[in-house]
């Protein structure tokens, strides 16, 4: 097994490539609607075939989600979930048996209370294997900070990108990125809709001149269909409100487990025609 979380990160993705499918990964949130459940969540998803999974760290203030995953963080937090609990979970994870890269997706402030170098250290001693920041500009002072400390311990740093995003901040965050970047399919925020914006792929095609990295796209993929046609264009298809919203049914872990492997196995590409890719 690679010895750094960016190793595990490109293998994943290569892997993928390898078996002629985009990577699936799936995001959902430690502590929602409980931590053992999360667990068993997390555990559900790499059995059901995720290449990688966005370990989502609740946050007061996530101000790129929408009302799905806002709430999941919500009751994790009022559960007292913290990022020691987090990075517990990794662990745990990681001593039942889960190989597959564990990237914790979350906001700066919880980091920067936690202390960046100190988070770094423990996440990588934890098992995980990079982060993904959505409010942290990989070109200020603090995101040249924590991308520097993510290379010391070996982590992926994941910068993302926008439909809007011009030239200049895609070149930035092309330099910036160790092991993939995420592309925000939409402007706005997280949630699952109903068709995929008819741009997508020429926005994936423009990020692709700036880099060889894998890329990823999330932000409203919720179906399989919708899975199927980013597959076609993009390394990765993220999933994450129409998983976290199947956490306060009366079975999540079945729930998850089937919708994830229905996914996984959309990630298949399939040489064909797109005529108006929807989400």
């Amino acid at each position: 097994m690679p010895d750094t979380g960016i190793a595990r990160v490109e293998t994943a993705f290569a892997r993928a490539r390898r078996q002629g499918r985009a990577a699936f990964m799936p995001y959902y949130v430690v502590g929602y609607p409980d931590l053992e459940t999360s667990v068993a969540v997390f555990k559900a998803l790499a059995d059901a075939g995720a290449d990688l999974i966005e370990v989502g760290v609740p946050f007061s203030d996530p101000l790129a989600d929408g009302p799905t995953n806002q709430m999941a963080a919500q009751i994790a937090l009022r559960n007292g979930t913290t990022v020691r609990d987090v990075l517990d979970t990794v662990a745990r994870l990681r001593a039942q048996g889960v190989t597959i890269p564990l990237v914790l997706m979350g906001y700066y402030n919880p980091f920067l209370a936690y202390g960046v170098e100190v988070l770094c250290r423990d996440a990588a001693a934890a098992g995980a294997d990079g982060f993904i920041v959505p409010d942290l500009p990989p070109d200020v002072r603090d995101g040249e900070e924590m991308r520097d400390l993510c290379a010391k311990h070996g982590l992926a740093f994941v910068p993302l990108l926008a439909p809007t995003s011009t030239e200049a901040r895609v070149r930035v965050a092309a330099r910036a990125a160790r092991g993939f970047i995420y592309l925000v399919s939409v402007t706005g925020i997280t949630g699952a809709r109903d068709r995929l914006p008819p741009d997508l792929a020429a926005f994936v095609a423009r990020v692709r001149k700036h880099t060889d990295l894998p890329l990823a796209v999330g932000f409203g993929i919720a179906r399989p269909e919708h899975a199927r046609q980013v597959a076609r264009i993009a390394d990765g298809v993220v999933v994450g409100s129409a998983i976290v919203r199947l956490g306060l049914r009366d079975d999540p872990v079945g729930a998850v487990r089937a919708l994830a492997q229905e996914l996984a196995e959309a990630t298949e590409i399939v040489e064909t025609t797109v005529a108006g890719a929807e989400q």
